[in-house]
């Protein structure tokens, strides 16, 4: 017997369910919307930018709602949290930035960590008391090229490189996604804690460097388009997996293909790493007791 890989066509009905995902307005994110308000889910597009957003989700057939929310800046997260009063069945952390020059927010985090991790991170804690499924982070496979710094969590004190930057805080994503389940079965909760990732997609994530560029155009055919490149997000959010699995592709090295659970790298399953990462983080943001770790 052949085996069925697992598509859109397989998403269940999600009528009466309401889902926030962040970055919505385009690539990956836009897809993702458009699927689950396909199959009857309240979406809520997350957004920098308002009128992009309104834009976006006036052509998705459905249920949608904008709202504001640059997740670089933590006074729009919190801006954002203090307005939802709804439950939330599910939280996608998706939005996300890669290979950018080095600029820095209020905070001092630069703006990749501050996207890709730090923003989620307080978004999630300032929202879990809504959150009554689960939490989906988008980590990418270079999380396993990542190195934590958690003697200088905000890189003040070492060179920025963009690329490292990246994969660092893309290894957080999987950190912060091993500490927060870890804690939610410490507090009974049932809501589950995962990982996504697209492998590599055709997507302007890097678009704009000329190093994405020249892999867009040389190796295509190697590549998910974006319509693949969301269904790992869309499996994530919607099948009945254990907390911390971690979605991808199920081609070679996970780059291409359907999406199947695998399995995080070893330092992003490093409990010890996790909470003391969680704890420097929740120090830096003001965010994170919320959700108390056992000892």
């Amino acid at each position: 017997m052949a085996v069925t890989k697992w598509t859109h066509a397989e998403l269940p009905d999600l009528t009466g369910r309401t889902v926030v995902i962040t970055g919505a307005s385009g690539g990956i994110g836009l897809i993702t919307a458009r699927e689950l308000a396909r199959v009857g889910a309240r979406v809520v597009l997350a957004v920098r930018t308002v009128e992009k957003g309104r834009q976006v989700a006036a052509a998705i057939p459905g249920r949608t709602e904008v709202r504001e929310l640059d997740v670089c800046d933590l006074a729009s997260v919190r801006r954002f949290a203090s307005g939802w009063t709804d439950p939330i069945d599910v939280l996608i952390n998706n939005a996300g930035i890669m290979n950018v020059p080095l600029a820095r927010t209020p905070e001092g985090f630069d703006t990749q960590l501050a996207t890709n991790y730090v923003g989620p991170f307080a978004l999630t804690n300032l929202l879990l008391p809504y959150i009554t499924d689960r939490v989906v982070s988008v980590s990418s496979q270079l999380h396993r090229l990542g190195r934590t710094h958690l003697d200088d969590l905000t890189g003040q004190n070492r060179r920025y490189r963009a690329l490292n930057a990246y994969c660092d805080s893309k290894l957080y994503v999987a950190l912060f996604s091993t500490e927060l389940q870890r804690r939610l079965t410490a507090s009974g909760s049932a809501v589950r804690s995962v990982v996504a990732h697209p492998g590599i997609a055709s997507t302007n994530l890097v678009s704009h460097t000329l190093s994405g560029r020249m892999l867009f155009s040389t190796m295509k055919f190697l590549l998910n388009d974006a319509e693949h490149g969301a269904l790992p997000t869309l499996f994530a959010a919607t099948q009945d997996i254990p907390g911390n699995s971690y979605v991808g592709p199920d081609g070679p090295a996970a780059v291409k293909g359907n999406p199947k659970p695998g399995r995080a790298s070893r330092a992003a399953l490093d409990t010890r790493t996790a909470q003391e990462l969680w704890a420097r983080t929740a120090e830096l943001t003001g965010t994170g007791s919320e959700l108390a770790g056992a000892a």
